[in-house]
């Protein structure tokens, strides 16, 4: 076996090729940086790791498009570390946003029953958003917890951009409602499927 075949570039023409061990050999080599510098950008051990792990699928998954750096495929995982970490706090703060958004109940603002409320917390939205129709369920789905953007989600549910930001806004509202245990919106909301 020669240097060529033990080097970044020789490890990432094998994988290429359908050859998982070269993969392995890429990902033995550098995890540990990458992982490294996953920790520097998010210092939760686990989050880290997720992060590392999707740096990797991303090397798998846009293989055509990845280019060596002086024959290291390193510069490349460390770059797509950074872009899944900062999509990662993106995730993470539109979803502290939704929830700080949503009234609470009186029984949350309650800090000596924390661990109980949250699941109380947890059914209470998982109520709310039973209160959507089908498209604004999907839709709060992929913006907020799958961490599309609107305009993506717009596409898959086939609606126009605008149209995605407006039912986005009114389902919001919908939940707080719900949340607040006040009547729901206008029936003509529910029936709106444009």
């Amino acid at each position: 076996m020669g240097n060529s075949e033990t080097d970044d570039g020789g490890l990432w023409a094998r994988s290429l090729d359908g050859e998982g061990e070269a993969f392995g050999l890429l990902y033995d080599r550098h995890h540990g940086r990458v992982y490294r510098h996953a920790y520097r950008l998010s210092p939760e051990r686990h989050d880290a790791e997720d992060i590392m792990s999707a740096a990797f699928l991303e090397l798998w998954r846009c293989r055509a498009k990845v280019r060596l750096v002086d024959g290291s495929i390193l510069p490349w995982l460390l770059v797509t570390t950074t872009n899944v970490a900062r999509n990662n706090r993106r995730a993470a703060f539109r979803y502290r946003k939704l929830l700080a958004s949503l009234p609470r109940t009186q029984d949350l603002a309650c800090a000596n029953e924390d661990l109980f409320l949250q699941g109380e917390l947890d059914t209470d939205t998982a109520r709310a958003l039973a209160t959507l129709n089908a498209v604004d369920q999907q839709l709060v789905s992929l913006v907020v917890f799958e961490d599309y953007t609107i305009a993506a989600a717009a596409t898959v549910l086939n609606l126009s951009p605008a149209a995605a930001k407006s039912r986005m806004h009114r389902a919001r509202e919908r939940m707080k409602t719900a949340l607040a245990g006040t009547p729901k919106l206008a029936p003509a909301f529910e029936g709106d499927q444009r």
